[in-house]
């Protein structure tokens, strides 16, 4: 599989402009489960940037985590059925 490059995007979180790398289809699938929750991406990633436990990981690696863990989820549910 080829490796994916990053892309760069400005978000405001608590009020403060920062700038989060991710790979494309990070950023699509993040996009989507804003979007499954009528709420703006900018939202999304403020609620995953106060989850994460000060100094543990970057925000980048807690929003992909966020991301698998909720396609493993809604792939769970569609084994379920």
């Amino acid at each position: 599989m080829p490796s994916q490059a990053e892309v760069k995007r400005s978000l405001a979180i608590a009020g403060h402009r920062t700038s989060v790398s991710l790979e494309a289809p990070f950023w699509a699938e993040l996009k989507e489960i804003a979007q499954g929750e009528h709420r703006s991406v900018a939202s999304l990633v403020a609620e995953i940037d106060a989850g994460r436990a000060p100094g543990r990981a970057s925000l980048s690696s807690a929003i992909r985590c966020f991301v698998l863990m909720r396609l493993k989820a809604k792939l769970g549910d569609l084994n379920a059925r």
